[in-house]
């Protein structure tokens, strides 16, 4: 993808921000228990469902990377963890807020809370891994099998409130969320802040990516100057 490409993809995300913003803000009516701090959900649900799809990247470029061993799976891997990382992080933050303003506390071991504490950790270990394991394929096959590892629970986050009790509300989108869960206006404007969010994470994958890909260039001129 060339540069052009990646700068516009950039920009097609700031401009959908905005248009979310917008109707976050502005265009949906006020939920009639919580208020105006229910607006915080079109932020919120987006964030941790690009949570998962960051999660399932990892899986994916994992198994691929293990299959057939290639650069651009491991590649591919590292950049949608690390924006994952970024995604499951603000899920966790703005959840927080919203328990605080409904709940009147800051957190709560609740099934879903305490099993998305859990995914950010199994994301910041394969960081921690990336970071301090052997260099070359070796590193690379231990952060594949993790990464193949962690997705076991990103079910388990989705599904907490589905097969335990738990004080977070139930789903809103996908599919074991009831019928008729949100108005229609609102279910708009999440449906269409969740592309707005897919769109930012392709972009940032995309660019952490080729970042990835010098960085492994770098290495190699390295080695091969320190070889001499």
């Amino acid at each position: 993808m060339n540069l052009s490409l990646r700068t516009g993809l950039l920009g097609l995300a700031g401009v959908m921000m905005l248009i979310t913003l917008y109707m976050a803000f502005l265009w949906v009516p006020n939920e009639a228990t919580m208020g105006a701090v229910q607006r915080i959900m079109y932020f919120h649900v987006p964030i941790a469902i690009i949570g998962f799809v960051a999660a399932g990247a990892v899986f994916v470029a994992s198994i691929a990377y293990l299959i057939r061993p290639s650069e651009k799976w491991d590649a591919i891997a590292y950049a949608s963890a690390e924006v994952g990382v970024l995604f499951i992080s603000l899920m966790l933050l703005t959840g927080t807020l919203w328990g605080k303003a409904t709940w009147g506390i800051w957190w709560d071991w609740s099934p879903r809370l305490t099993t998305s504490l859990i995914m950010w950790f199994l994301y910041v270990a394969y960081l921690m891994l990336r970071a301090y394991a052997p260099k070359g394929v070796r590193g690379a096959r231990y952060a594949a099998v993790l990464g193949i590892f962690a997705m076991i629970d990103v079910p388990l986050v989705y599904m907490s409130t589905t097969w335990w009790r738990d004080v977070h509300p139930q789903l809103l989108v996908g599919p074991a969320a009831p019928e008729g869960a949100l108005d229609p206006t609102m279910r708009t404007a999440l449906l269409f802040a969740m592309l707005t969010f897919l769109v930012l994470y392709i972009a940032l994958t995309v660019e952490r990516y080729y970042l990835r890909r010098a960085e492994e260039e770098t290495e190699r001129m390295q080695l091969s100057y320190e070889g001499r």
